[in-house]
């Protein structure tokens, strides 16, 4: 973080500067927020521009509700918070029928797919989008009674994750 505002001097000298990122959006559950507020702070011109998001292409690929969503970002790490974090997700699916979508380390995705048909019921349904605009680009939504049965590889691989009912 302290390395931040330091990024930006050449904007001070007029040289036009951007963040750009892989199957993410810059600022939206990737680096760059930071930089973003400095910028704003210094009273900057800051132009977000349209790329890829992983977050936003996955929604379009689940078949879940996209008028209402809500990014949770990372799941806590510690298993009691992290099963009251499951919980709460499907109580947003029953009540409002707003898709919950989030993310993992990749090393734990195997784990937390795992996870989900441990905690949640197994009628909820659950989408994997992984690899968003590479060429191993893969999106499964099925409920989590199928995914208990599954035989799937996520591991080290960048995935959404998506709840719905």
């Amino acid at each position: 973080p302290e390395d931040v505002p330091a990024m930006l001097d050449p904007v001070a000298d007029g040289t036009d500067c951007g963040i750009i990122s892989e199957a993410g959006c810059p600022a939206v559950a990737d680096p760059g927020a930071d930089l973003v507020a400095v910028a704003q702070t210094r009273g900057y011109e800051v132009v977000p521009l349209v790329g890829p998001s992983s977050i936003l292409l996955s929604l379009m690929g689940s078949g879940f509700n996209g008028q209402c969503f809500t990014f949770r970002g990372y799941l806590p790490v510690e298993a009691g918070t992290r099963a009251a974090a499951m919980k709460d997700m499907e109580r947003q699916v029953r009540r409002n029928r707003c898709t919950q979508i989030f993310i993992e380390t990749p090393y734990r995705n195997n784990r937390l797919v795992a996870e989900l048909c441990r905690t949640l019921p197994g009628d909820m349904l659950l989408c994997v989008a992984a690899d968003i605009t590479g060429p191993t680009e893969n999106i499964v939504t099925a409920p989590l009674s199928q995914w208990a049965r599954a035989t799937y590889d996520y591991a080290k691989r960048p995935a959404i994750f998506l709840l719905y009912s």
